[in-house]
């Protein structure tokens, strides 16, 4: 599995070209005094202004939806994308040629990681999990594991509703390391592939598409920052 560290990120205000071979990944910061509830209007915002660069236009796309509710952009200029926010963080990810999907997390919130793992994850995920025996390792293994099974569902299109348990990753040193498995209409697991990212302190992050393999360049807003 691919991990963007802080330091692979670039700094930018406006995207660079985005070729058939990468996928581009945004990492933004909830700015200074903007309340949590106007986070999600934040972060669309910055999504449309994106979009419309990456199109070379001033203003938004028309963004229609999939039977399923994915988002896209109407218009066949506009790269494919996805958007999460958590926490203090909002991540987008773009990509010509191969629909996307990208979760970020705040890692800091009270979660009781074996009991979420029991009822959503797969048998062997749990028992990977419950191997973990420092408590603060363990919560940042659940993390981890929950935004890259998120952002493969997102991709894939049918997000949460696909279930979380029908995709099982193996981990290595406490962490997820590849994907293993997936239910059989989201194709094999070897098609898919996953990046995790650092996403500042107490967040979590990961990238994820299927088919070719492409190049992930990874930028701050300006403004913005770990």
């Amino acid at each position: 599995m691919l991990h963007i560290a802080d330091h692979q990120f670039e700094t930018a205000a406006t995207p660079p070209v985005l070729t058939d071979d990468e996928l581009h990944l945004w990492l933004l910061e909830r700015p200074a005094g903007l309340a949590p509830r106007a986070m999600s209007a934040f972060a669309h915002a910055e999504l449309g202004r994106l979009l419309g660069a990456y199109a070379g236009i001033a203003q938004p796309p028309a963004v229609g939806r999939d039977p399923h509710g994915k988002p896209f952009a109407l218009d066949a200029q506009h790269p494919h994308f996805n958007l999460s926010h958590g926490g203090a963080r909002i991540a987008l990810a773009f990509a010509r040629r191969h629909a996307v999907g990208v979760d970020v997390e705040a890692a800091g919130r009270q979660l009781a990681p074996l009991q979420l793992a029991t009822r959503f994850f797969a048998a062997a995920e749990t028992r990977a999990l419950a191997a973990i025996e420092d408590a603060d390792a363990l919560h940042a293994a659940f993390v981890d594991l929950w935004t890259c099974k998120e952002a493969v569902l997102k991709a894939h299109g049918r997000g949460l509703a696909f279930g979380l348990d029908r995709l099982r990753f193996e981990f290595d040193h406490s962490r997820p390391r590849a994907l293993a498995e997936i239910a059989a209409e989201a194709g094999p697991a070897s098609e898919w592939h996953v990046a995790r990212f650092d996403a500042g302190s107490a967040h979590a992050g990961a990238v994820a598409w299927r088919g070719d393999p492409l190049r992930v360049r990874a930028f701050h807003g300006l403004g913005t920052g770990g």
